[in-house]
């Protein structure tokens, strides 16, 4: 797994997801997310559990380069919202270029353990 641990600032973990999908560590990116999770990274197609974990597998080896900056995040004891604004690249084999953006919605969990996880991950939360 990458070095990249969880963290107990929710302000933070915005930073810690882009270094994790930008390392292509599956493990250190899966380990953000509750093992519930909901994740809508396509409109209509949620996922969850073992799905997602795959998906996110699968996902890395297309190799996305991700920027993002937390817009606002509202944070209480165990529950966090960030408005997360992103960018990513895929460069295809064929030297295609796939480029996506938005505004995500995350909702956070303080696990027992005093870090925060993903419990809804949902990139496209503010568009039309």
């Amino acid at each position: 797994m990458a070095n990249i641990e969880l963290t107990s600032d929710a302000e933070k973990h915005t930073d810690l997801y882009v270094r994790a999908i930008n390392s292509g560590d599956a493990e250190a990116v899966n380990a953000m997310y509750t093992p519930e999770a909901v994740a809508a990274w396509e409109k209509g197609k949620p996922l969850t559990g073992r799905e997602r974990e795959v998906y996110v597998e699968e996902f890395l080896k297309l190799k996305p380069v991700m920027t993002a900056t937390t817009r606002h995040a509202y944070v209480t004891a165990d529950t966090a919202l960030l408005v997360v604004d992103w960018t990513m690249e895929i460069v295809h084999p064929d030297g295609t270029k796939e480029t996506g953006e938005g505004v995500g919605l995350d909702v956070l969990r303080r696990g027992d353990d005093g870090n925060w996880r993903y419990a809804i991950d949902d990139p496209y939360g503010e568009s039309k």
